[in-house]
Formats: structure tokens, sequence, C-alpha cells
């Protein structure tokens, strides 16, 4: 790669062909794919409705402007919205619909400053960079925006920490690239009820979490939690660029015409992806989210945590962290599992984290967890005899 800046570190195949949960490299080589494209495409690849609905509003139109009314962007608004009278503000991706985010929280409460959480990721621009968790990530770009201050994650120190000058407290429900932590229920709650009480608003990081990859829409609907504000990406447009924040409809005043935009937000194409995506997103194949998962964790736990290189798995849904003793680097299992035709990632802390495609068997993810005890054995055999 000799015209990129070189911001990724790549592996050495390039991925030319998909077809439901199977990806195809350049020479033919084909994988089972555990990462979803980071999260992103829960239905998998080549899906003919999506195919479908994308196809036919290519022939209709590719990009008009936010200037004219869109039935397209209010029908996924209104799928979008958990409780009644929701609005939306869309966006191209996680990052700029975090950035919406904070700027919409600034704006309404009048409020400069806001809690965010140790090991957390919301993004890499200058606002969503700020409340982002990683310190490493910051070098070279410090100052950045000021106001943001750090707690432990599911710690109760930290309800200490949302005092009565905060605009928010931003956080996600399963730390993504953190490590794959799920938050406690009783300490998001106590977070949702200490914001509340010092008029802090609560915003919720849904990016990787959202779009039925834990067995719901949101993961906060199975916490009993009632954001301010949302967002969401990834899964949303299943592959084409999408972002959106979600807030309540009292917070709409603070969002008039001129406050914030972006020319490509609610293309016509992302739309008419999102749309058949929460079409297909029902009850019951959340439901079959959640059955699946539960049955691949529980196979996990019977199958790995017997291994000496496994400490513990984490995690919620199809959202999975399997976390491994430091003599057992992660990069070595993915390379591991690259020559098996198994396609995975990697996360805090020496972690192999798991993102299948939600549409996946519950025989493909049981091949999966196989795959992954043999790479697993291979890394430890190699490595003790180096």
């Amino acid at each position: 790669m000799n015209h990129l800046f070189p911001t990724y570190t790549r592996f050495p195949f390039e991925i030319v062909k998909g077809q439901g949960t199977h990806l195809f490299d350049e020479k033919g080589n084909e994988y089972l794919d555990l990462t979803s494209g980071i999260g992103v495409c829960g239905l998998g690849y080549n899906v003919k409705e999506l195919n479908d609905a994308v196809e036919q509003q290519l022939h209709q139109v590719w990009h008009t402007s936010n200037l004219y009314e869109s039935s397209l962007q209010e029908s996924v608004a209104a799928k979008l919205g958990v409780e009644p009278d929701m609005l939306v503000s869309f966006a191209n991706s996680g990052t700029e619909a975090n950035e919406a985010a904070l700027k919409l929280a600034r704006k309404a409460t009048g409020r400069l400053d806001f809690l965010a959480f140790d090991h957390s990721f919301h993004g890499r621009s200058a606002g969503s960079l700020t409340v982002t968790g990683n310190q490493g990530i910051k070098e070279g770009f410090l100052p950045l925006v000021p106001g943001a201050r750090f707690a432990k994650y599911n710690d109760y120190a930290a309800l200490d920490e949302i005092k009565p000058d905060l605009a928010g407290v931003i956080l996600e429900v399963v730390q993504g690239e953190g490590g794959v932590i799920a938050g406690d229920a009783k300490w998001l709650k106590a977070v949702e009820e200490k914001c509340h009480a010092v008029g802090a608003l609560l915003l919720i990081d849904e990016v990787q979490t959202g779009m039925g990859r834990t067995g719901s829409l949101f993961a906060f609907e199975q916490f009993g939690l009632h954001p301010d504000i949302y967002t969401v990406a990834k899964g949303l447009a299943n592959g084409i660029p999408v972002g959106a924040m979600v807030g309540k409809k009292e917070l709409g005043q603070y969002f008039g015409p001129g406050s914030h935009g972006s020319t490509f937000a609610g293309n016509p194409l992302a739309m008419a992806a999102a749309q058949q995506v929460l079409k297909m997103l029902d009850n019951d194949f959340l439901n079959a989210v959640g059955q699946k998962a539960a049955v691949m964790h529980q196979t996990m736990e019977n199958e790995l945590l017997d291994l000496d290189m496994v400490k513990s798995i984490s995690g919620l849904g199809l959202m999975i962290g399997i976390h491994l003793d430091q003599s057992v680097p992660v990069g070595q299992v993915l390379d591991q599992l690259h020559a098996q035709h198994v396609l995975a990632l990697s996360a805090r802390d020496n972690t192999l984290r798991l993102l299948p495609p939600l549409i996946a068997s519950q025989d493909e993810l049981l091949t999966g967890v196989d795959e992954i005890k043999k790479a697993l054995n291979a890394v430890e055999s190699a490595t003790a005899t180096a």
C-alpha cells in the first residue's frame, strides 16, 4: 500500500467478496467471518433484500440534500425511537453521531463538562476523542476540547463525580474496544438516577452494541435505562456509512435550523438500506439472536475456560470477549485463525473479540468456537516450544 497514510496495520490479504457469513479473499480463500466488519454487517453479506432495496433507490436518486423533506428519513427515524416522540439527527458515522450528542448536551444544559469512563471509545474526532478513555490514541493531538474528566467503569465511586456542573455522562453499556466489558445493571441504573438528580444528561453510545448485536435493538433496553440521548451507527445500514443521534423530544428546541448539519447525512441510499435493516430486525429475529448467543456463551464456558491460556469470557449477546493470558499474544491467535480460514478481532488487554454476523446459524457459531479452541492450543504449543 504505497498511496495511503499508514493509519491501519493491515492483514496481508484483501477481502473481495462476501456471501452470507463467509468472506473470500483475492486468492479465492474462504473464511468464516466472526467480525461483521467490526460489528457492521450484522445481516451478513450479499443479502438479497438489502441489495434490492439499495438498487431500487439507486435508480431513483442517490443524493439531494437536507434542504428538502425526506419520507425515507422520517420512516427510519420513527423506527429508531424506543419511546414515543423521540427525535433523530442523522450523521455519516458513529463518531459524527457522538459529536452531535456532545454538542446538543452542551447547548441544552448550558454546561460544558462531561464525565466519561476509563477504556471507553467514542471516536477519533476532536470532540469524541476528548471523551474517549484511551490515552494512547490521543498522543500527538493534545490539547483536545476541554471539559472531559474520567472515572472507573462499573465503580460506584464514579457516582461522586456526577456533579451539577456536568452537561452529561457518556458511556457504553458494553465497552467494545475497551475489552468487551458489560456494565453492571445496578451500577448503570445508579448512574442514570444520579444524572437525573443533578440535571446532567445521560448519553449512551450504542454504536457497537446497537442494531440487535446484544439480542435487543439497543443494549440499554435490557437494563431498563432511559437515556436522554443515544447514538447508533455501524449496523444501521449493514455497511453503507450512516449514523444517528436519537434524543428526547424536549431537546428539539436546542437543535433548530443552522445549529447542526451534514451534507451527506441521511443519504437516500443509506436510508433505503437502514429501512430494510430495521424491517428485518423484528422481534423474532432478535429473540433468535439471544437464543443463539446463550448457547454460544455456554459452549465457550464449557470448552474454553478449562484452558490455561483463557482467563475469562465476557460480553453480551453476540458481542464477546475471550480474555487471554499474556503468554498467548492475541495477535498470534488472529494469525492462526486466519490460517484456519476464520476471521476474528482483538480488543484491549489481550482480548480476542468476536462480533459474528447476527444471521450466523447455531452450527456456524459453534464451529467458530471449535476453531478458536484449535487456534489457542496451536499458539500455546508454538509458544512453549519457541
